[in-house]
């Protein structure tokens, strides 16, 4: 599938987070080097998000803020993604306060795999057929 150079590093992350939910999850096959002991699990994540996480959703929320209010397909869905940011990350701080922490971390999983394949399939395919132009004056570099 093709990505606009502007969307590479953010599919690159996605790719990243995607194994993260693999290895959340409670059917999660055993990954070398990465123990399936639900402490262990919560430390990685809780890593994961710092690292990753939390500067990949400030790199979408940029694309939303920037792409809002020209057209009404990518407002829907931008608005409906949003709202998933702060489902997950609601999800994660509450991590610690759950009871059955297996079970609340393969809820996590689980969403944010939804949503970054939504992100994948459909707002990233948006943003290259009707944001193409701001798309190529995108940089992610510091």
């Amino acid at each position: 599938m093709y990505r606009h150079p502007a969307l590479v590093p953010l599919s690159h992350e996605h790719q990243r987070l995607l194994f993260v939910c693999r290895y959340l999850k409670k059917d999660a096959a055993a990954y070398e080097g990465f123990p399936l002991e639900t402490q262990a699990k919560l430390a990685y994540i809780v890593k994961v998000f710092q690292e990753v996480m939390v500067p990949h959703i400030q790199k979408e929320e940029y694309l939303f803020e920037s792409c809002a209010g020209k057209d009404a397909e990518l407002d829907a869905l931008i608005q409906e993604l949003t709202a998933e940011h702060q489902q997950i990350s609601r999800m994660y701080s509450a991590l610690t306060e759950n009871t059955d922490l297996e079970d609340a971390m393969d809820q996590l999983a689980r969403s944010l795999e939804e949503h970054i394949r939504k992100e994948e399939r459909l707002l990233f395919e948006l943003l290259q057929q009707k944001q193409a132009g701001w798309l190529d004056r995108i940089s992610w570099e510091n």
